[in-house]
């Protein structure tokens, strides 16, 4: 039985400008940074999350796409747009299921900025 997912891989033509995104732009965590004989295993990672985000070196052209959550976007956003992250919208929007906004990094992936609707009593 699976248990656990334990890495996603984002696909960058620079590790180390990802490796600044990632930890300066958006706050996670570096967690390993490995010369391995296939090439450089980095990672980087959310606060005590088991997940882990590979930043894999690859040619351009491999764009692709994460989804990270936060339990208050709006926040979150002014303070990753003073670091320098840009946006495809202004502001946060508000759907049924929560806030969202979209960003990229530096390689064309898509960041998709969460924050789950919270629920009360009368949704069950």
């Amino acid at each position: 039985m699976l248990t656990n997912i334990m890495y996603v891989t984002v696909h960058v033509t620079d590790q180390d400008r990802a490796l600044k995104f990632y930890t300066e732009g958006l706050g996670l965590e570096k967690r390993v940074d490995y010369p391995g004989p296939e090439g450089r295993f980095l990672t980087v990672g959310v606060g005590d999350s088991p997940v882990e985000i590979i930043l894999w070196s690859q040619g351009p052209g491999g764009a692709g796409s994460l989804v990270l959550e936060s339990d208050d976007l709006r926040k979150d956003f002014e303070v990753f747009r003073r670091r320098g992250v840009t946006f495809d919208r202004p502001e946060p929007e508000d759907y049924p299921f929560g806030v969202r906004i979209e960003a990229v990094d530096p390689d064309g992936n898509q960041i998709s900025l969460r924050q789950q609707r919270r629920r009360n009593r009368a949704d069950g």
